[in-house]
C-alpha cells in the first residue's frame, strides 16, 4: 500500500499515462481495438485520425465516461489502474478532460466551480475511499478568498482572460473561442499532470484558435503531459507535439515525430490507411 500511495502522489520519477491493449465498446459496438500509447509527464503528443477513428471514444474512456465499457486492457497512471476508479477520482489523482463540446451550466458561475473543484482536487486521492461517490456533500476545508482570487488571477493575466469572464454562468450565452478559454481557464486552477484535449479546435475561427493555442503553450513545461486529440494539423501549426500518432479503426497504426502531421496535412490519411490494409492483407511469405 506505501508504494502505490507514493505512486499515486506522483514522487519521483516523472508520471506516465500507460494504455495498454486498451478494448472499448459502446451499446455492444466495440470501437476500441487494442490501443496502446504512453504519454510521459512533459510531452505533447498529437493523436489524429478520420472520423469515427475512435479519438474522442479514447478521451471518453480515459476519464472514465460511463457509457463506454472496457472489455479489455488497462490504463495506468501513477501506477495505478485507473479503470477501477470513477471519473471524480481519476481527476483528484492528476487527469484532466477539456471537452469537445463543453456543456453549458446555468445558475454556476465561473469563479464559484472553479473554487469548488480546486478544493475537491486539494483534497487529493485517496486509495481508501469507496470505489464510486456517495453523492454526498464532503465536509472540506475551504480556500481562503484571498489566496484564491490571487491564483485566479495569475492565471486570467497568463491565459489573458478578461476579468469579467468568472462573473459570467458556465457556457451560458459563450462562444466557442470563450468555451475553450475556459477549459483551458480550468486547467491552468487545476495544475493537472496529466490533460487531455478532445478537439480544442473544433469550431474555432484562425483568431480563436491562436488565443487558446497560447494558453496551452503558456502552461506547458515539465509537469504537464498534454495528448491533444484532432482531425487537422492547423492546431499543430500552433503547438508543436512531441508525437504525433495517427489513429484508424480504434488503433494506433503509425506514430511519428513533430513532422509526421505536416505530412498528414499535405497527403490526408488516405495514402497511410490504403498502405496499412495493404501490409494487413499481403499473403505471407
Amino acid at each position: 500500500m506505501e508504494n502505490m500511495q507514493a505512486n499515486a502522489n506522483g514522487a519521483g520519477q516523472p508520471v506516465q499515462l500507460i494504455i495498454r491493449d486498451l478494448h472499448a465498446s459502446v451499446e455492444g459496438k466495440e470501437i476500441l481495438r487494442g490501443v496502446d500509447l504512453t504519454v510521459t509527464q512533459g510531452e505533447t503528443h498529437a493523436l489524429m485520425g478520420p472520423n469515427g477513428s475512435g479519438k474522442s471514444t479514447l478521451a471518453n474512456v480515459i476519464m472514465g465516461h460511463p457509457k463506454y465499457q472496457v472489455t479489455h486492457g488497462e490504463i495506468l497512471f501513477k501506477g495505478l489502474n485507473i479503470l477501477e476508479l470513477s471519473p471524480d477520482k481519476r481527476a483528484r489523482l492528476g487527469l484532466f478532460l477539456a471537452f469537445q463540446y463543453p456543456s453549458s451550466v446555468p445558475g454556476v458561475t465561473v469563479g464559484n466551480f472553479l473554487r469548488r473543484a480546486l478544493e475537491a482536487k486539494r483534497d487529493g486521492f485517496d486509495p481508501n475511499a469507496p470505489a464510486q461517490p456517495s453523492g454526498q456533500m464532503p465536509k472540506r476545508k475551504g480556500i481562503p478568498p484571498a489566496e484564491f482570487r490571487k491564483l485566479l488571477n495569475e492565471q486570467m493575466q497568463l491565459l489573458k482572460v478578461d476579468s469579467t469572464f468568472v462573473n459570467r454562468y458556465i457556457n451560458e450565452g459563450f462562444s466557442g473561442g470563450e468555451k475553450k478559454r475556459a477549459e483551458i481557464l480550468q486547467m491552468a486552477m487545476l495544475q493537472p499532470q496529466m490533460a487531455i484535449l478532445d478537439e480544442t479546435d473544433s469550431g474555432l475561427d484562425i483568431d480563436a484558435l491562436r488565443v487558446v493555442s497560447e494558453g496551452v503553450n503558456a502552461l506547458r513545461g515539465p509537469n504537464l503531459g498534454v495528448l491533444i486529440i484532432t482531425h487537422y494539423q492547423r492546431i499543430l501549426n500552433y503547438i508543436t507535439p512531441d508525437h504525433v500518432h495517427v489513429m484508424y479503426k480504434g488503433r494506433i497504426i503509425r506514430s511519428g515525430g513533430p513532422d509526421y502531421a505536416k505530412e498528414l496535412e499535405v497527403k490526408g490519411y488516405e495514402w497511410l490507411i490504403q498502405t496499412v490494409e495493404e501490409d494487413v492483407t499481403a499473403p505471407t511469405a
